[in-house]
């Protein structure tokens, strides 16, 4: 460090007219480790200013270059972080803290006293030094290791010291003596040399004179020698006399010792004793209250909670080492153990005596609500429980075994329970959906089971007799044994549709009640791995899961709340098939009544999922959901199905397709069921598939009508389709809406220019020769002269279609139209007025050749376009 310290004050700081004092090696604290030096220095000009400043060394080379100074007058604090222990960092505090981390403790001392030093010397003013030993804050040269770091700085900083007063009064009087000094320095200089010399030849007379005194000196101090001798011998046998004393105390302090000691180990045994005694002992009050307490009252079953949570206290008391080794350790803990053991054997028994009850008491109550489409409330079976929740939570913790057997027997009691109440609700069902017990036995209904067993023709048998109209178009489909959604009334509709949310409704609280209920009182809220092993063996047949339990059951399962949900399913392992039971009666009654299913469904569906996605309830609704959609898509292609099969009559006209109309049915009726449904986005793919069938199928019976031309069939059809569509606002049939107009349009036009063409046969087939005449390239002034189509030829043909054998041909035409359409669709006057617009047209295309053809031969038709109009107009008010 030395140096370092000459090398930055003969490249740096000499340059610079500066004096280097103190020097210490640093890095900034927190940073990789960059080592520069902090240098205190001084000027060697007056007035002397003193700075701080950071030397670095140079990246290029090995020689040092001045980074940054600051003032000392700008330093605030100085924090030197610990005053009582060493420390290496300290901060300084300029215009911002700067951090700094010395590389030793002793170079930071020695910095932070020189900086201390400088300011009382030159600055006075008030710096903080904070967290700084007062050793430090010392005017004196510190002792010890601080004295040889800082020795050379102290000499360096007196070398600088200001003159005090008397010294500048003695300067001041000596230059008095001597006025000529200022102007005559070599004067001065040679009168102070002779003063000197004068000074100096009295000191050496002075020494010589003092010999004598020098020799009495010596003889004092030989004197002094020899009283020190006698004062050693006087020491040695004071000595001598103490070491005795010395041994008697040693004594006494090693007796006092061992009284301190074994008072210690007395308040040590002492402080055990009343730590086993506090911890492990347990109230009488409590002990009989485990052995005798009340389990039926709600005073016993408190205070039979408060002795269980006492003992498990007692039980699970952190011993200390070597307390478990203790002889009534051990009798206590063996007692806990057998109060334990017998308190929850009484517990257990109890609370199946409970359960046992429960399914009594419950099975009275079935004969009530089996009237009614309700279901037994078990709420206060749930509230009397209740209060045994913190012992079941108890018996969870302390033994497992007997905590797994209740839960064992409570599910096996209360699936029977449930069973035979969700059974015989389920049954209530069937019949409020049938009518009564005669008819639902004609669909196959017996016994509590509910199981449906009845025939297809036994089906239809009742519901031809519960339906109270139908369309006759239909008829065709019901010779196939299958139910159109039509033959049932829209009250036999809304009332499956309430007892299946009926249904539905009372299911839901029954299951989120008994969930709720099992996670309280069975204390499974938390998820957490329950230990051991379980055994099982599951069979699913026909959508029933059955399970055979052995003694380690439900311990496999990896969280509690998979553990809620195994229970629900033991317990309710009966709902699925009931569901699925009722859900397939009534698509055999009505099989448009997967509607109204698939609606419910799916709403209880979405908020069972809302409330738990993993739910009891949820996976059995989503399940039951799954064959709805299946039913709700098999209504779908049935009704495909039976537009593929349709056979039309040959003897009579087609009309509407029955197809056609229980489409427009099935669109009402699913517009009213699925309004603000969650599934609408099933029912528009119906809708698509529905429709395309029937675009196929109303062609396809068209191409095959013989009685009705396949215009007539295409057109009223399409036209009912697009009526439909257009009352309806069905938005997913826009597209085929616009494809149902242009069809019916379409077909409209065709129908009519084809019927047109047999009144003015003649005269059609003489202007249709007349144009291709043209077409051949013969100029429209010439044709007159081609001899098949001259003047003659035309007013011949124009005399055979006077005004009465018009009217005749266009009362023949109405009354063909009349028999082609059929009533309902009401589309006779339509096409009425498209056949007078078109044949008007056609009288006008006529006239137009020939004045083209035929210019000046006053050739004109017998009758006018105004006769036109009153012909039809007549016709179709006579009809």
């Amino acid at each position: 460090m030395t140096a370092i310290k000459h090398a930055l004050q003969r490249d740096i700081f000499t340059p610079n007219d500066e004096r280097l004092l103190s020097i210490v090696n640093v890095c900034k604290a927190g940073k990789k480790k960059k080592n520069c030096f902090l240098c205190a220095t001084v000027t060697t000009e007056r007035p002397v200013q003193v700075n701080v400043v950071k030397v670095k060394k140079s990246d290029k080379g090995d020689f040092y270059k001045r980074q940054i100074a600051w003032a000392l007058r700008d330093l605030a604090v100085v924090d030197a972080k610990d005053a009582m222990k060493e420390n290496p960092e300290f901060d300084l505090h300029f215009e911002k803290i700067y951090k700094w981390v010395a590389s030793s403790t002793a170079e930071k001392n020695a910095f932070i006293s020189c900086i201390w030093k400088l300011n009382q010397r030159y600055l006075r003013k008030k710096i903080d030094f904070v967290n700084v030993s007062s050793q430090l804050l010392e005017e004196s040269v510190p002792s010890g290791e601080n004295q040889s770091v800082t020795g050379g700085d102290e000499e360096a900083v007196d070398e600088y010291q200001e003159l005090n007063a008397r010294e500048e009064q003695d300067i001041e009087i000596m230059m008095e003596g001597c006025e000529y000094a200022i102007s005559n320095a070599e004067a001065f200089a040679e009168k102070l040399s002779r003063e000197l010399q004068v000074l100096d030849g009295a000191n050496i007379q002075s020494i010589m004179a003092s010999e004598k005194q020098v020799n009495i000196l010596m003889k004092l101090l030989d004197e002094a020698l020899r009283e020190v001798d006698q004062i050693e011998l006087k020491l040695s046998s004071y000595e001598e006399m103490l070491q005795s004393v010395k041994e008697q105390m040693d004594q006494i302090s090693e007796s006092n010792h061992l009284i301190h000691l074994s008072n210690t180990n007395n308040v040590k045994l002492l402080s055990e004793i009343e730590f086993l005694v506090n911890h492990m002992d347990l109230a009488k009050g409590h002990i009989k209250a485990l052995q005798e307490g009340d389990l039926s009252s709600s005073r016993g079953i408190e205070a039979c909670t408060n002795a269980a949570d006492a003992l498990l206290q007692c039980m699970n008391v952190a011993l200390r080492p070597g307390h478990d080794m203790l002889h009534a350790v051990k009798q206590q803990q063996q007692r806990f153990g057998d109060l334990r053991e017998q308190f929850a054997r009484r517990l257990a028994s109890h609370l199946n005596n409970v359960f046992v009850q429960q399914g009594h008491d419950q099975s009275s109550t079935l004969a009530q609500h089996s009237i009614e489409l309700t279901l037994p409330n078990h709420h206060p079976f749930h509230r009397d429980l209740l209060r045994y929740a913190k012992l079941m939570e108890w018996l969870k913790s302390t033994d497992y075994g007997k905590y797994e057997g209740l839960t064992k027997n409570y599910m096996d009691y209360l699936s029977r329970l449930y069973e035979r109440e969700i059974k015989d609700f389920f049954e209530v069902a069937k019949i409020k959906m049938t009518g009564t017990t005669k008819e639902s036995k004609k669909f196959g209904l017996h016994g509590s089971s509910g199981k449906l067993t009845g025939s297809t023709s036994s089906l239809n048998k009742l519901t031809v007799q519960n339906s109270g109209s139908r369309r006759s178009q239909s008829s065709s489909l019901l010779d196939m044994g299958n139910m159109s959604a039509s033959d049932l009334d829209v009250a036999d509709r809304t009332k499956f549709d309430k007892i299946f949310e009926q249904v539905l409704s009372e299911l839901e609280p029954l299951c989120l009640a008994e969930q709720d209920f099992i996670s309280k009182f069975f204390k499974l809220q938390q998820h957490q791995n329950i230990p051991g092993t379980m055994t099982e063996t599951e069979d699913l047949d026909g959508g029933m899961l059955s399970r055979q339990y052995t003694s380690g059951v439900l311990q496999s399962i990896s969280s509690e709340k998979d553990m809620i949900r195994q229970m629900m399913i033991k317990i309710f392992r009966c709902i699925e098939p009931e569901l699925n039971n009722l859900i397939a009666l009534g698509d055999k009654i009505d099989s448009f009544n997967s509607l109204y299913m698939l609606v419910k469904m799916s709403h209880h569906v979405w908020t069972a999922q809302n409330v738990d996605p993993a739910s009891f309830l949820s996976t059995t609704l989503g399940n039951v959901l799954v064959t709805v959609k299946r039913n709700f898509d098999k209504c779908i292609s049935n009704q495909i199905r039976q537009m593929e099969e349709v056979k039309i009559s040959k003897k009579s006209k087609v009309g509407i397709l029955p197809f056609v109309a229980e489409f427009e049915e099935f669109a009402g009726l699913a517009e009213s069921i699925f309004k603000n449904a969650e599934r609408r986005g099933d029912l528009d793919k119906a809708y698509i598939k529905l429709i395309r069938g029937v675009f196929v199928n109303v062609e396809k019976v068209a191409n095959e009508s013989q009685k009705t031309p396949r215009d007539v069939v295409m057109m009223e059809n399409f036209h009912h389709i697009f009526a439909t569509l257009s009352r309806l606002k069905i938005s997913c049939l826009e597209a085929e809406k616009k494809e149902a107009k242009q069809k019916y349009t379409d077909h409209l036009q065709s129908y009519v220019i084809y019927s047109l063409g047999q009144p003015l046969e003649k005269l059609n087939h003489f202007f249709e020769g007349v144009e291709a005449r043209v077409a051949q390239g013969i100029r429209e002034e010439e044709v007159s002269y081609q001899l098949a189509f001259n003047k003659q030829e035309l007013r011949k043909v124009i005399k055979e279609y006077p005004g009465k054998e018009v009217k005749k041909g266009l009362d023949n035409l109405y009354k063909k139209v009349d028999k082609h359409l059929c009533e309902e669709e009401n589309l006779l006057q339509v096409v009425w007025h498209s056949m007078q617009d078109e044949f008007i047209r056609q009288y006008k295309h006529f006239e137009g050749l020939i004045a083209r053809c035929y210019p000046g031969s006053g050739v004109t038709m017998e009758f006018t376009i105004q006769d036109i109009l009153d012909y039809c107009s007549s016709i179709a008010q006579s009809h």
